[in-house]
């Protein structure tokens, strides 16, 4: 059994590996690709099953054990969102297929796209299932060096522009967190999760918060919180929709799953967590406020993308177990619905050549499943009942009623306020591009790079896979009462770390 905690990791390297050295084949790169996902979604679901019946499954490397040693640990939240994000790469990668045999034909192959993609799969996956900060650090550059080749491959000077916001952020991040990393084992001499929890409690008060506020910024960068969201706006869009759309779903969610992760199981809070309470209803705010000034489609999703991560954040902050079930429940939904958006955005684009809402209309006549596409995602972002973004809201408006505080409270009422600025933003989006009069598609402004737009054609892969996803919100809302249950064991066990740590640990505690 332990060996299927590794297979998540090992399984897209070595793929990545013979897809690069084997180039020149592109069916081979498409069916490998496709294959090792899909094994990944059945070991994840084992994973999910085993450790929701019997605990967490631990391997430790090499056969040394903790805290020397590199632990692989799955436990209900790790298996959980390695399931849900399997699915997700699984339906972009089908959907990036189509998009490539559309526009460039089958012979033509990638010696880039297929090996970075599988490799950035591998960093989320440890990243999921790492069991100490190095291991999140190397999972996090894995990501990070796979997402900086797929966000400036192929493209033109302005994106490259733009993707150079997301380096320049993400190695002051990287520089930030090794640099944090150095002052734990500095001051506790071990960087094991499971290990950290009794060491830190034994430090002066002033160094716990000092360490646990540098934590919050190196995760909350990554995860875009407010106010150090500002590259995520700038870079995401200009990426081809695939790309976009595994980016925008999984990577700032591994933020912050790294957030709950060591806020739970290394430092302890008051309950609720005023300060984690301010920074989420700041970040709702100031995301659902700039999507509304938006005219471009992909930015807009952009902002809205951090006003919800504020959510996630607000369930953090009243810390207690309904808070993390409604926090849990929400970056299963989203991760989903988020990928979704933009894989959509990625079809209007297609028939219409422009991001801009302003050029475009008529698209419910023209391309009615994309109205449909569209529609059944954005009324779940907003919270209509009884998609899973109701279901996830309203796990967390119940966690902010009980926590008993004014801050609570007030974050209760962003979460009202915000929901409805999002279903005011995702009606503005349609009533522009898909209401009113067919408009003929503008032309590709920049042919020779890899984002094709105005073709007004999509293939049945592209459809299917954004198809695929948006069944994938709504089977999250039909079991939302099995989920709601792991979830809410998943946050039992995040708020009482025992289990974790003998797992872990066992008799070297």
């Amino acid at each position: 059994m332990t060996v299927l905690v590794a297979l998540p990791v090992l399984l897209p390297l070595a793929a990545a590996g013979m897809s690069l050295a084997l180039g020149r084949f592109a069916d081979f790169q498409r069916i490998i690709g496709l294959v090792v996902l899909a094994a990944i979604i059945v070991d994840a679901g084992v994973l999910l099953y085993a450790t929701d019946r019997t605990g967490p499954v631990v391997l430790q490397v090499g056969g040394w054990a903790a805290p020397a040693g590199i632990t692989l640990i799955a436990d209900r939240l790790s298996a959980l969102l390695l399931v849900v994000s399997a699915v997700v790469t699984f339906a972009v990668l089908i959907y990036s297929i189509g998009q490539r045999l559309t526009d460039y034909g089958r012979e033509r192959a990638s010696t880039t796209f297929h090996p970075m993609y599988l490799v950035l799969c591998a960093g989320v996956s440890l990243a999921y299932l790492a069991g100490d900060l190095f291991n999140l650090f190397v999972a996090f550059e894995i990501m990070l060096s796979s997402s900086y080749v797929l966000i400036t491959r192929r493209t033109t000077a302005s994106r490259v522009r733009a993707g150079m916001t997301y380096v320049i952020v993400s190695l002051t991040s990287s520089l930030l967190f090794i640099t944090m990393i150095a002052l734990v084992y500095a001051a506790t001499a071990t960087v094991n999760l499971a290990d950290l929890g009794d060491k830190v409690a034994l430090l002066p008060e002033g160094l716990q918060v000092a360490l646990g506020l540098l934590m919050v910024i190196v995760f909350g960068v990554k995860a875009a919180m407010v106010p150090l969201h500002f590259w995520l706006p700038d870079s995401y869009p200009t990426a081809p929709a695939p790309v976009t759309a595994v980016f925008a779903g999984l990577l700032t969610k591994v933020g912050i799953y790294a957030l709950i992760r060591t806020q739970t199981l290394v430092f302890s809070h008051e309950q609720p967590w005023t300060l984690m309470l301010v920074i989420a209803l700041i970040t709702m705010l100031v995301g659902a406020l700039g999507a509304l000034a938006q005219n471009d489609l992909n930015r807009m999703l952009s902002f809205l993308l951090v006003s919800h991560i504020g959510y996630m954040l607000f369930g953090l902050g009243v810390y207690d177990v309904i808070g993390l079930t409604g926090v849990i429940l929400y970056v299963v939904h989203h991760i989903t619905v988020q990928a979704t958006l933009f894989l959509v955005s990625g079809l209007i684009t297609r028939h219409t050549g422009t991001v801009a809402l302003s050029r475009m209309g008529g698209l419910a006549k023209a391309a009615p499943m994309i109205a449909v596409l569209f529609a059944l995602p954005a009324l779940s972002l907003a919270g209509v009942p009884p998609f899973s973004g109701f279901v996830a809201k309203l796990a967390l408006l119940q966690a902010g009623a009980g926590a008993g505080t004014w801050p609570a409270y007030a974050v209760t009422g962003g979460v009202v306020f915000t929901s409805l600025l999002t279903l005011y933003a995702m009606a503005r989006v349609w009533t522009r591009a898909f209401w009113g009069q067919v408009r003929a598609p503008e032309p590709d402004p920049d042919p020779d790079d890899e984002l094709v737009v105005g073709t007004g054609n999509s293939t049945r892969p592209m459809v299917a896979a954004t198809g695929v996803l948006v069944t994938a919100s709504v089977v999250i809302a039909l079991f939302a009462g099995p989920l709601a249950g792991v979830s809410e064991r998943a946050a039992d066990d995040l708020m009482h770390g025992e289990t974790y740590r003998e797992a872990v640990l066992g008799g070297a505690r």
